[in-house]
């Protein structure tokens, strides 16, 4: 396992990190059930093979993976570090600390390495966060006592707003934890802000959650030469680029874990010619999506509240990287998820509104009823 310096924080981190949100399951009686014994192993492989960074969440699991989390590290929690979040509902600091207190609870720890506002907008950052005697001013006294050793924060906004929030974070921001992978490049240059201020880089989805490890021929074509598995093109896309410290990556099973380890354990770069020839398949395949839609936004806004081109986004997933399994996924997490607050395509009324404005004049409204048939399923 390859291990970097973490920006300002002096920890000492794995370049693979332990995602405790997709932890092993089966279902019951139509209902998802959490295997604890089998999620315990997993988190206690990863540990064998040399993963010290494991990230977790009230929410994650049904609400259970602090608990199994906590459970799995008890025996080795001073050699590792152990990230976690707190999710801003409003500007009480009050309302911060219960849930901090909570966190702890859950952790069966008594402080928190890496200790996360959880999804955040700028939007949230200026009229939450940083409101008098808020979220920040309390996570600072956490810190000042111990219990929580960096304050870090994970983003989900448009990608400009990533470089404000850290100037507006006035220096006390330590760790960022972002989107980015081989076919979401958006948040590069805000990535790029962090490692310029000394913020460590944790890069959520590299793998699309598993999903962008499975059989994809666009995707291994991407590599030349012997490629073993798409997993292997997008972590080591990631580990390619310097900004990032960390590829997080949540990992629901031991092979899983096998694999992300042997990957991230190589420590051969990306020779130039690897660059280049990703760089051009990537162009290619994005050239390719453009000619669905270049997501110029001419189109918006939609009267029904669809995001058209996003969704657009996730129908080239399916029909030009061949990653159907993601593109579903994503496609289910329309309007269930902060993030995601758009309408999906059946939505469309087809009132033509945004075929009068599209540039390349494309048929959307078509392209509507084909997303929605090609996804929902």
């Amino acid at each position: 396992m390859q291990y970097v310096e973490f920006g300002k924080t002096g920890a000492k981190v794995s370049r693979l990190g332990m995602g405790c949100m997709r932890l092993p399951s089966y279902e019951k009686d139509g209902k998802t059930v959490y295997d604890e014994e089998k999620s315990i192993a997993v988190i206690h492989r990863a540990y064998e093979l040399g993963v010290n960074y494991f990230d977790t969440a009230p929410g994650y699991c049904d609400t259970l993976s602090e608990v199994i989390t906590g459970k799995a590290i008890k025996g080795f929690r001073d050699k590792i570090y152990l990230s976690t979040k707190n999710p801003i509902e409003n500007a009480s600091g009050d309302d911060y600390d219960k849930r901090l207190e909570k966190s702890l609870k859950q952790l069966g720890t008594d402080y928190i390495d890496f200790y996360h506002f959880w999804g955040i907008s700028l939007d949230a950052f200026v009229n939450k966060i940083l409101a008098p005697d808020g979220p920040m001013a309390r996570v600072k006294k956490w810190k000042d006592q111990g219990v929580v050793r960096h304050i870090s924060f994970s983003f989900h906004d448009k990608p400009e707003n990533l470089a404000e929030i850290i100037k507006r974070g006035d220096g006390a921001l330590e760790t960022v934890l972002c989107q980015y992978n081989v076919l979401d490049r958006s948040n590069e240059a805000g990535m790029e802000a962090a490692r310029k201020q000394n913020l460590g880089v944790v890069v959520m989805g590299p793998v699309g959650g598993g999903r962008l490890g499975a059989p994809s021929p666009v995707i291994q074509a991407m590599l030349p030469g012997e490629v073993q598995s798409s997993a292997e093109v997008a972590l080591r896309f990631v580990f390619s680029n310097p900004q990032v410290n960390i590829a997080l990556s949540g990992m629901g099973s031991l092979a899983m874990v096998e694999e992300n380890a042997a990957i991230a354990s190589n420590t051969s770069p990306l020779s130039a010619d690897e660059r280049k020839h990703l760089e051009t398949m990537t162009g290619e395949s994005k050239r390719l999506a453009g000619l669905y839609c270049t997501g110029c936004k001419y189109c918006m806004p939609c009267p029904q509240g669809i995001n058209i081109p996003e969704v657009f986004t996730m129908m080239n997933y399916h029909r030009v990287y061949k990653i159907t399994e993601y593109a579903k996924s994503a496609y289910a997490q329309i309007n269930k998820v902060p993030w995601m607050q758009f309408k999906d395509a059946s939505a469309c009324v087809e009132c033509g509104l945004c075929e009068e404005k599209c540039p390349q004049k494309l048929h959307i409204r078509e392209q509507l009823r084909e997303t929605h048939r090609a996804l929902a399923s």
